[in-house]
């Protein structure tokens, strides 16, 4: 076929804003029993849902969906969730518990049978006020123990947690009393664990200030006759240390993943025997790192839940490593030695299970620039892996397969010559080129967190624009995990300095280098991304337009009650301790610069958001009163931090590609948005 020459942008592309609505819903939060497989289903189509699906090992066919609509499994916990259903099993057979989103109590589901789910929790006198997540089975096979976030006032700091013991007699949702507190302090819990005899408890805890990137704690205490933790010590963590996952292997053995050199690294802990509900006198053991690597074999804790790491039944462990994308290994915990499993998938998930009557059989969630994110089994037997979620081959049959670019790794310098480490995805299309001599436009992304991480995998949403004629550069600034904790730490203190700083030097050595066109660069990001975005067209004049989601651009609103408990301290390390630090948080918000803002920009917001709430988009737009200034607010109700409905997705991609149109001057099928001066 001949391609037509057309300009960047304008290209024709089969991949539509519906595809892309649709097809937003990633698999996640693999469990297993046995040969069962679960996960959890995002469904767009279906207000944004999340279900959960089963498959067998060895079944074939596709999965089936566990809980049809209006269930919604999802933990509102932090705002962020986490694990929010576990599978066990007992005398009716497999049982499910999980977190429904529209009031936050646990609910009990046997899959097998025609009866509706069933409360465990009571509910609260305020909707969703109580609020629960990482359900683990209870030592004694009654109960559920998970964590329990409270609302207790009306300020988004009014919470408490504890670790609690629900009742899977139901006994609870007609009784308050009937869950019982197990543990409690400090203000934030994460990974509790039951050891294998069920006689003690690991958890991980932090406190304000700290982020469970910075600063955490490992715990463990015996299990008392009363079903309470009893004697707690502190086994690892500590400042500059954070620990991040824990898992026992046997009654003494508790594995865990930590960083006291600077990368996260497994270390294991050897316990002497419980001595029956006392705290013993001994000093706590050390833990030994069992692979020094400078690599990660963890990451932040944005959600609860996560899985780095498994102990297998051979007592080697299964473990996600790397620099940047992470890859599937087997670590033998005697030698350090490890022995990576072959698949096409180049970036894992901290999203582990152990799946088998045998215990042999490896689940993940993996992805690669050619497979969309995809439930993995990978057997330990003979390496052999299959996807769990979908046909075999089907993302080889995917008809726009020869649209999705062909990203590459790319390592830029930033100022002081520090190494920027980011992903580029060129255009493509099969169907057309661009006129001799024109160069792309590029849209530089910058990922949220900011402690996060841009993995280079399948995306329609990238595809989107890169069919069409834009190139796209995801931006892994300093800030960024997946290098270490020294480039993670390059943004204390400088959040808004260096994340911008490393936008632009990434987008100006593009420029240098004759890859993009220099005056048709556009930024955009979402969440703490929106905060670069914004920050990036107040303070630099190298991007011509931006996309804004969900952003913070008022840090002295936000850090004074505009945004949820997880993260209302977080600003004293990205920015420093307040209010000392005033001025700096005045001077850095683009709320107070709008006056600086001249390019085109579109924001996106949704209404229900806690975490970055609506008043700062309002309060930010008040600058652009009787400016002219192009621009547009999208909001969009029903949503939270991000978009989970099918039409608010297809809108917020359409009118991004419809701001970039305009302002480079383009012709696009996106449906235009229009771009007016407030006011």
């Amino acid at each position: 076929m001949t391609q037509r020459i057309l300009p960047h942008g304008s290209w024709p592309s089969p991949i539509s804003a519906d595809d892309v609505a649709h097809r937003s819903g990633a698999p996640n939060w693999p469990a297993a029993l046995g040969d069962e497989v679960f996960w959890t289903e995002s469904r767009p189509a279906e207000g944004g849902r999340v279900t959960v699906c089963r498959r067998r090992l060895r079944e074939a066919g596709e999965a089936a969906t566990v809980l049809p609509s209006p269930w919604n499994v999802r933990s509102r916990v932090h705002e962020y969730g986490g694990q929010p259903y576990t599978a066990l099993r007992g005398a009716e057979g497999t049982t499910l518990v999980f977190s429904e989103f529209s009031d936050q109590r646990l609910y009990r589901h046997p899959p097998d049978s025609d009866r509706s789910p069933a409360p465990l929790t009571p509910e609260p006198g305020v909707p969703s006020a109580v609020r629960y997540v990482e359900p683990v089975a209870g030592p004694g096979g009654d109960e559920v123990w998970c964590l329990r976030e409270t609302r207790t006032g009306p300020a988004p700091t009014d919470v408490a947690r504890a670790l609690v013991a629900v009742p899977l007699d139901g006994s609870a949702a007609r009784d308050a009393g009937a869950v019982r507190v197990v543990a409690s302090g400090p203000r934030f819990l994460a990974c509790p664990r039951v050891s294998p005899d069920g006689r003690r408890l690991s958890w991980i805890g932090w406190d304000h200030p700290n982020m469970p990137w910075d600063s955490t704690f490992l715990y463990v205490a015996e299990i008392a006759a009363d079903g309470t933790a009893s004697g707690v010590r502190t086994l690892a963590g500590g400042d500059d240390e954070a620990v991040v996952q824990a898992e026992w292997s046997g009654e003494t053995t508790l594995y865990c993943v930590t960083d006291p050199s600077g990368w996260w690294n497994p270390h294991r802990i050897t316990l002497p025997e419980p001595e029956g509900g006392t705290a013993p006198s001994s000093a706590p053991p050390e833990p030994v790192n069992l692979a020094r690597r400078e690599e990660e074999f963890g990451g932040p804790l944005w959600q609860l839940g996560q899985r780095w790491l498994l102990p297998l039944r051979d007592g080697r462990l299964a473990t996600l490593h790397g620099r940047g994308a992470l890859s599937l290994g087997i670590l033998a915990p005697d030698t350090g030695d490890i022995t990576d499993l072959a698949s096409p998938h180049t970036e894992w998930t901290a999203k582990l299970a152990v799946a088998g009557a045998d215990g042999r059989t490896l689940v993940g969630i993996a992805a690669s620039p050619d497979i969309p994110a995809e439930v993995v089994a990978v057997s330990l037997s003979d390496g052999t892996w299959q996807p769990l979620n979908r046909a075999s081959g089907a993302a080889e049959d995917d008809p726009h397969r020869a649209y999705f670019p062909n990203p590459r790794e790319r390592r830029f310098t930033g100022p002081d010559g520090r190494e920027i480490h980011a992903s580029l995805y060129p255009p493509r299309n099969p169907d057309a080129a661009a006129p001799h001599g024109e160069l792309p436009p590029y849209v530089v992304w910058a990922h949220g967190g900011p402690t996060g991480r841009s993995p280079m995998v399948h995306d329609r949403e990238i595809a989107y624009f890169t069919s069409r004629g834009l190139g796209v550069v995801e931006v892994n600034y300093g800030g960024s995990t997946g290098y270490g904790r020294a480039y993670r730490e390059r943004l204390r203190g400088n959040w808004g300095v260096v994340d911008v700083q490393d936008c632009v030097a990434v987008a100006r050595e593009l420029g240098e280098e004759g890859s993009v066109d220099p005056q048709r660069l556009a930024i955009r990001g979402g969440s703490a991304g929106g905060w670069t975005t914004a920050a990036a067209l107040a303070f630099t004049s190298v991007f011509q337009c931006g996309t804004i989601l969900c952003p913070i651009v008022d840090l002295v609103g936000w850090r004074t009650g505009e945004t949820h408990d997880f993260e209302s301290q977080y600003l004293e390390t990205l920015v420093g301790p307040w209010p000392r630090e005033r001025e700096r948080y005045e001077q850095r918000s683009p709320v107070n610069h709008a006056a600086s803002v001249t390019a085109p920009f579109v924001l996106l917001q949704g209404l229900e958001d806690e975490i970055c709430p609506p008043v700062q988009c309002e309060r930010f737009l008040a600058g652009f009163e009787g400016r002219d200034v192009p621009h547009a607010y999208l909001t969009f109700a029903g949503e939270q931090h991000g978009f989970r409905k099918a039409e608010s997705v297809r809108a917020a991609v359409q009118a991004e590609l419809s701001l970039y149109a305009q302002v480079f001057g383009f012709e696009t099928d996106a449906a235009a948005v229009a771009l007016r001066p407030h006011g």
